[in-house]
């Protein structure tokens, strides 16, 4: 199902009870104009941006099962003067939807209301929502980081260049839907099985193995390396040595996705890559997985593929006509 219309709007004429999972990314703040009139993103304080996101989550936790989780891919900002490149251009000529970068002249990203930031601050906006959604009844799972090996450069020289996000997990209950094992990541790197014949303590000599020096990310048939480098009795029972014969371990909290072009003209799209995972974890095959600011419909496309039904919601007739084409044609 694809609709358009505010998210809060449309939300509200979903039955409860009713959504698996919820998969999807709101409008960074301050980030780009959509040309859609009401349309979350633009707000003049951050504060006021998070309370509108936060009616908007209100009402996707409404819609969820008690099972269900949502998962938010946000990042952060800097508060700034309104005097760097890129907001000198004033907000009625920005540029055609979805074709750039917002400009505002003169406008100031710290305001009054927005205590405590000063210019050039990190505004902490994935903390400011994440608090918020706790105070609301969610319950917090997980910050996923999320590495871009192919981030944008950076012309800035006070600070590391930024090359990630953040994907936040919320539930709905204490208890909830989450297949690890749809998800699990391959074993590269350490190599703590003991050789044959061998007696004693197993101390290995390196914790790579030679085939992927370059490709270490920790982890190979193990189960815990401390049960062979402590030689205590106590350690060896409490932690075991069964190695890993699947080849497989459970997926880690920071994900390498490189950002994927589109062939559609949405500036903002997350890469198929991204939203798969949250997707297979966070629903059952024949579920429904529910994107209040679809974009150009890549949660939809992605549950397509995986047999999930998909509702998708877009303030922009834009972006659910790019929908329609993209998801008809799947279908």
């Amino acid at each position: 199902m694809i609709i358009q219309g505010d998210a809060i709007t449309e939300l509200k004429k979903l039955p409860s009870d009713s959504v698996d999972c919820c998969v999807t990314s709101p409008p960074y703040y301050r980030m780009r104009d959509y040309g859609a009139e009401g349309q979350i993103g633009l707000e003049n304080s951050v504060q006021e941006y998070i309370e509108k996101l936060l009616v908007v989550f209100t009402e996707v936790k409404r819609v969820l099962r008690c099972d269900g989780t949502l998962w938010i891919n946000i990042a952060d900002c800097y508060a700034g003067s309104g005097k760097g490149k890129g907001q000198t251009t004033p907000l009625a000529k920005v540029q055609a939807s979805n074709k750039g970068i917002l400009g505002v002249q003169k406008f100031n990203l710290i305001n009054p209301s927005d205590i405590g930031m000063k210019q050039k601050d990190l505004m902490g906006i994935p903390w400011l929502l994440a608090f918020a959604l706790r105070s609301d009844g969610w319950f917090w799972r997980e910050n996923i980081i999320w590495e871009k090996p192919n981030c944008m450069p950076e012309s800035v020289k006070d600070r590391c260049t930024l090359c990630h996000e953040y994907l936040l997990m919320f539930s709905k209950s204490a208890k909830y839907y989450y297949d690890y094992k749809s998800i699990q990541e391959p074993c590269v790197g350490s190599n703590n099985i003991p050789p044959a014949g061998s007696k004693g303590t197993f101390r290995p000599n390196s914790r790579r193995r030679n085939e992927n020096r370059k490709s270490f990310r920790g982890g190979g048939a193990y189960t815990n390396n401390a049960a062979y480098n402590n030689r205590t009795d106590v350690c060896n029972q409490s932690h075991g040595n069964k190695t890993n014969d699947s080849g497989m371990r459970r997926r880690r909290s920071v994900w390498h996705v490189a950002t994927a072009k589109s062939k559609y003209k949405h500036f903002a799209t997350y890469p198929p890559k991204l939203v798969e995972p949250c997707i297979l974890a966070g629903s059952r095959e024949g579920g429904i997985v529910l994107d209040p600011f679809a974009g150009t419909g890549t949660t939809g496309e992605v549950a397509l593929r995986n047999n999930r039904d998909y509702i998708l919601i877009d303030i922009s007739k834009d972006n659910t006509d790019i929908c329609h084409q993209r998801l008809d044609y799947e279908e």
